[in-house]
């Protein structure tokens, strides 16, 4: 799959950023901010998976939010700060579902109206998640990166506020949380791996997890089929790849974003790419080794780690399961092709 530089450079700034980067000191903030709504959610260590890996493995169950995964922090973090005029005007985004039940859960917290554009053929279970929280479902184009386009559009034309899936320093900060929790209960964690797919997760693992211990290694995991952050981060260039080829809707990211790559180009320790067999065979290593459910994008990290378990031999390492809603579908699909790790 070929990569096409595009003439942006991760310092302009992207629809609606300003070109401020988030700070340690904006999760502190963001986590006061959320911490009336969300619980810490579970650091786990696995007995099975370090016997596998031949490390310490910790699991962030970020997969138990109220929303099934970890954006909602972010989500509730940005609602939280709009102003009064802002939240008159109403919310619109774009999301493969997870960002989008992050600000459905938020907007319905807050009482403002939200709008979310959804591809035409998304996760139901999310669909369906974000029309319970009360939000406009627009299902429209072929992927996440269609489905952008015409949100911001929407959102232009009727004066509502637009959210940008990762270019929000304050759905960044709210991400950001997560390790704040992990690193307090486990500050011995020597790698952190988490999922890339606009990037707010690693984002947030960076600014947090590098501000509070500066040797601690994070490292992307990224779909084979979806490699636009990859190629961009190696090549220092934000780019679009024509489609993606990837089941696991969360990390199918056709295109890099100008925020998240000034912030992970220089403090990302590595990225790597995982098969669509992989991601499967890491869904049904979580469910048999810790009973938990991870959807494609949720398991990533698990399936990244696995191919860079020999660098960590005898350290300790955090899983960031950042997703678990995952349909019967692809549940049958990876219990039938694929075997444990």
């Amino acid at each position: 799959m070929t990569l096409t530089s595009t003439t942006v450079s991760p310092t302009e700034t992207g629809h609606g950023w300003t070109g401020y980067i988030p700070t340690l000191a904006d999760v502190f903030s963001a986590r006061k901010a959320i911490r009336p709504y969300l619980k810490p959610t579970p650091l786990i260590e696995s007995p099975s998976l370090s016997d596998r890996f031949g490390c310490r493995v910790l699991v962030k169950c970020e997969s138990l939010n109220p929303t099934g995964a970890f954006k909602v922090r972010g989500g509730i973090n940005l609602v939280s700060r709009l102003s009064e005029a802002e939240r008159q005007r109403g919310v619109v985004t774009a999301s493969t579902g997870n960002h989008g039940q992050s600000i459905a859960y938020a907007a319905q917290l807050f009482g403002v109206k939200a709008v979310i554009f959804a591809p035409e053929v998304a996760n139901p279970l999310k669909i369906a998640a974000m029309q319970r929280l009360g939000a406009e479902i627009v299902q429209t184009g072929r992927d996440f990166d269609a489905c952008f386009d015409a949100a911001r559009i929407y959102a232009e034309e009727r004066g509502a506020h637009f959210v940008h899936s990762s270019d929000e320093p304050d759905l960044i900060a709210g991400v950001g949380t997560y390790t704040l929790e992990l690193l307090e209960e486990a500050p011995e964690v020597e790698a952190i791996f988490v999922p890339v797919g606009a990037g707010s997760g690693a984002c947030g693992a960076c600014i947090a997890g590098k501000g509070i211990k500066p040797d601690l290694e994070v490292i992307g995991v990224q779909a084979e089929g979806a490699p636009s952050f990859h190629t961009g981060w190696k090549e220092r260039k934000l780019g679009i790849i024509p489609d993606s080829d990837t089941f696991a809707e969360g990390i199918a990211t056709r295109q890099s974003f100008a925020l998240p790559a000034a912030i992970m180009w220089d403090t990302v320790d590595d990225i790597t790419l995982v098969s669509d067999a992989e991601l499967k065979r890491s869904i049904v290593t979580l469910l048999e080794a810790t009973h938990l459910v991870a959807e494609g994008a949720g398991a990533a990290a698990l399936a990244g780690a696995w191919k860079q378990r020999h660098r960590f031999s005898g350290k300790t390492i955090a899983v960031i399961l950042s997703g678990g809603n995952l349909t019967n579908d692809v549940l049958v699909q990876a219990l039938t092709e694929e075997r444990p790790w």
